[in-house]
């Protein structure tokens, strides 16, 4: 399980490493460019809710992975996630979504579960 910290928080917020990776990847480029997004998920730790983080070029962030090796990125998944960061709804992310290694169709976690109808998620655009 990676950690993403976010601006002076001492605490991280969880996500997966491969998840992790592929959001390092969009958020890095989006900011690098100077875009500002949102990037949102539904928590997954037992607290009800969900949680939406405005990102920009400003506020520090971190990326820290338990793995010391790099994951090997899905470019359908990368380009889904950067179309979703440039749309008004911002990034959605799914914390429970096993992101394929290859192109192939993504092997869900049967536990998942799916986001609103009118919202694309990366269980939707993977």
């Amino acid at each position: 399980m990676g950690h993403l910290y976010y601006g002076t928080a001492t605490e991280s917020i969880q996500i997966p490493d491969r998840l992790l990776s592929h959001l390092k990847v969009v958020v890095t480029t989006k900011l690098r460019r100077s875009e500002s997004f949102t990037l949102s998920w539904t928590h997954v730790d037992g607290t009800p809710g969900r949680s939406t983080l405005w990102l920009q070029p400003a506020i520090p962030m971190r990326f820290v992975f338990d793995s010391a090796e790099p994951e090997t990125l899905n470019a359908t998944v990368l380009k889904n996630m950067a179309d979703m960061a440039n749309s008004s709804a911002g990034l959605v992310v799914d914390l429970r979504v096993d992101i394929p290694t290859s192109e192939a169709s993504p092997r869900v976690n049967p536990t998942r579960t799916t986001a609103p109808a009118r919202r694309r998620s990366l269980s939707v655009a993977a």
